[in-house]
């Protein structure tokens, strides 16, 4: 999978995307320090232990860099930046029954203004799956030669 660059100065506007999840129930922010456990035991549930380690990382941060979107009081979905390098979106995952509802766009938006916050005028995405999602969400193009990156040669767990 290779990896594709966000220009950060040209992404569609967050609040609106914010406030169309806020009227379907659900709530997309920054993580707290006090979610820490439950949000990356979620993780780990429902998504590679790879994220779990990457998740952590993120609340390491400060301000910390996981962005989640709650229904219900319950967790639905996740995105994190600057957690395997500095300058990187991802990991990020929605659960399989709250997909297709613009929940991973809103997550990513609100990852990707963060950064933007940060000073970053680029964004990576780390090792992308789904190329025409980003492509389509915030113009990403994929940075060749890319593949397989710095994952390549990654450990993986038995």
């Amino acid at each position: 999978m290779s990896d594709m660059l966000v220009k950060l100065y040209t992404l569609p506007a967050l609040e609106p995307v914010l406030a169309h999840q806020k009227l379907a129930g659900v709530d997309v922010r920054r993580a707290m320090a006090p979610e820490k456990q439950i949000i990356i035991d979620w993780v780990g549930q429902t998504f590679a232990s790879e994220w779990v380690s990457e998740c952590d990382v993120a609340f390491a941060q400060q301000p910390i860099s996981c962005f989640i979107a709650v229904e219900e009081r319950k967790l639905v979905g996740f995105a994190c930046h600057d957690a395997t390098c500095k300058n990187f979106f991802g990991p990020t995952g929605v659960s399989d029954t709250h997909r297709g509802r613009g929940i991973g766009q809103a997550l990513l938006l609100a990852c990707l203004h963060a950064m933007a916050g940060q000073g970053y005028a680029y964004a990576i995405i780390g090792g992308v799956g789904p190329v025409e999602f980003y492509a389509k969400t915030v113009g990403a193009i994929v940075i060749a030669g890319s593949q397989p990156g710095i994952y390549g040669g990654m450990l993986k767990a038995d």
